[in-house]
């Protein structure tokens, strides 16, 4: 019988040992009883510790990518795929035979899958909480769901709203509410984005990207004032199979 070759893939980030994609696809091997590949999490201290993972790591065929590196990986790629570029962000890198390194983005992917089955009439505007590497994939997703949209961040710039600026108003006509921040995550979990959380109604979508813990504070607060609500695991698991697709093409 011959022997398969080994296959390895993995996730680099910062403080990651609470990571979603190990576990999933460790699992994902187990349940397929696919015995040659593995996956492991690489935490780097800084994104240029990524040329030592790439030389040490035999096998090497994938990896994920997560915060804080979204972005600053994207000088270490050969090549970018065509919405990556767009985005200016990646979370899913493909490994060639002749080791050049092509980014994708599966994030807008997850994204867009699992906001559309919420989607009703009145949602045609949103806001996105926090202006980082993943609020870019959002963005993205918005733009082809034809959903117009602004950004909230704390320094706002004359193009962004400030979070003191979301009042009333503003509530009437943004309809969905993303959560892009990692605010409220484990351990953290009291935490939520400063907001007048009675403005919410049932007329509003409320999503964290945010998964862990499973109801954050900001969608227990949005769902205390009648709004539908979302966590980031679906997304997660959308981008985590859209990426397994990428590796394995």
């Amino acid at each position: 019988m011959k022997k398969l070759k080994k296959k390895r893939f993995g996730l680099i980030g910062k403080n990651i040992d609470y990571s979603f994609s190990r576990k999933y696809f460790t699992d994902k091997f187990e349940k397929s009883g696919i015995t040659h590949f593995s996956y492991q999490n690489f935490d780097l201290t800084s994104i240029d510790e990524i040329k030592s993972v790439l030389k040490d790591t035999k096998n090497l065929k994938g990896l994920n990518v997560t915060i804080p590196y979204k972005e600053s990986v994207i000088p270490y790629l050969t090549k970018l795929s065509k919405s990556a570029k767009i985005i200016g962000a990646v979370n899913t890198i493909k490994i060639s035979k002749e080791d050049n390194l092509k980014g994708y983005n599966t994030d807008f992917y997850g994204f867009k899958k699992s906001l559309k089955p919420l989607l009703e009439e009145q949602h045609k505007k949103a806001l996105i909480l926090g202006t980082g590497g993943a609020s870019k994939a959002i963005a993205f997703a918005l733009r082809k769901l034809k959903i117009e949209f602004d950004f909230v961040s704390r320094t706002p710039s004359e193009y962004e709203f400030g979070y003191d600026e979301l009042n009333q108003e503003v509530f009437n006509e943004y309809q969905i509410i993303i959560n892009t921040t990692p605010i409220g995550t484990f351990p953290n979990v009291n935490d939520a984005p400063e907001l007048d959380y009675s403005l919410f109604t049932k007329n509003h979508i409320a999503y964290d990207l945010v998964y862990n813990p499973e109801e954050t504070q900001f969608l227990k607060n949005a769902k205390a004032n009648g709004a539908i609500i979302k966590n980031g695991y679906d997304m997660l698991v959308f981008q985590a199979e859209k990426a397994w697709e990428i590796w394995n093409t």
